[in-house]
């Protein structure tokens, strides 16, 4: 049996669902902007993304419901997933456009944390700018209409939501309603939380560059050591080996063994053939 059919099914279903949902997502982004930028379109146009919206949460509702049957203990998913059940039964307590794109952005964010292609890096890029772009949109949708509302076109909602985002409150423009001020608490909480996120992957990424130029570094410290080593060990044997070499000691001569004395006829005839005086 291959390794693919032996994975559980929920995890094979949250495989194939991946790619479709985040394009969902897309598509909801898209029909939640259109009323917001151009109020003054046609009237099928505005239905058409009404039921987009519906749509695309009822997409998401039923991956949870299907995720939720196939876990193999459906309370402890329940309770591990609480922001998910939430997501899905606010538009049902309230079916308020804001609660549905609240609800929506949830399940994308927990749907986008389970994919493996996305890093963290991408994700807290991804969460910036969906943020960001749905908080302006939002914050237009209510304040625009609002009578002493300062927050009149997208990029005056925009510059709002990066002010706010990174907690620097330039002041210029600021929400007047009630809703508006839940949405700049909700984006400031946000911005704080996905600051200290990068900031702390930024730190992170520092601190093992350093650990990895300083065992680099003891690597080459080691070996540097151990090559000072093995040189001073070579100077020593060529040392020993090219000393000078002690002299050898020359034999003395052997002394001359004295005549043995002559003896019978030879002394005789050595005697007579002596010359006279």
């Amino acid at each position: 049996m291959s390794v693919k059919k032996q994975r559980p099914p929920k995890v094979r279903w949250e495989e194939r669902t991946q790619t479709p949902l985040l394009v969902l997502a897309v598509a909801f982004g898209v029909a939640y902007a259109v009323p917001i930028v151009a109020p003054g379109a046609e009237a099928w146009v505005l239905r058409l993304c009404h039921v987009v919206e519906w749509a695309v949460w009822g997409a998401f509702a039923a991956d949870y419901l299907v995720r939720l049957c196939l876990a193999p203990s459906r309370w402890a998913f329940v309770r591990s997933h609480p922001l998910d059940l939430l997501a899905v039964l606010l538009p049902l307590v309230q079916p308020l456009r804001l609660l549905r794109v609240v609800s929506t952005l949830l399940l994308v964010g927990r749907r986008a944390r389970m994919a493996p292609q996305i890093t963290l890096t991408t994700y807290v890029a991804g969460a910036v700018v969906g943020l960001m772009m749905f908080g302006s949109l939002a914050v237009l949708h209510v304040e625009r209409d609002a009578p002493n509302g300062n927050i009149k076109t997208l990029g005056d909602a925009v510059w709002w939501s990066f002010t706010t985002m990174t907690t620097v409150g330039y002041g210029d423009h600021a929400p007047t309603t009630g809703l508006g001020r839940v949405l700049a608490v909700g984006l400031m909480l946000s911005g704080i939380a996905l600051l200290g996120v990068v900031t702390a992957n930024i730190a992170a990424w520092f601190i093992s560059r350093f650990e990895r130029d300083d065992a680099v570094e003891r690597r080459q410290t080691e070996l540097l050591e151990t090559l000072t080593r093995e040189v001073r060990e070579l100077r020593a044997e060529v040392a020993r080996l090219s000393g000078p070499v002690p002299p050898r000691a020359v034999p003395e001569p052997a002394a001359p063994e004295p005549a043995a004395p002559e003896t019978g006829a030879g002394a005789g005839a050595g005697a007579s053939s002596a010359p006279r005086v």
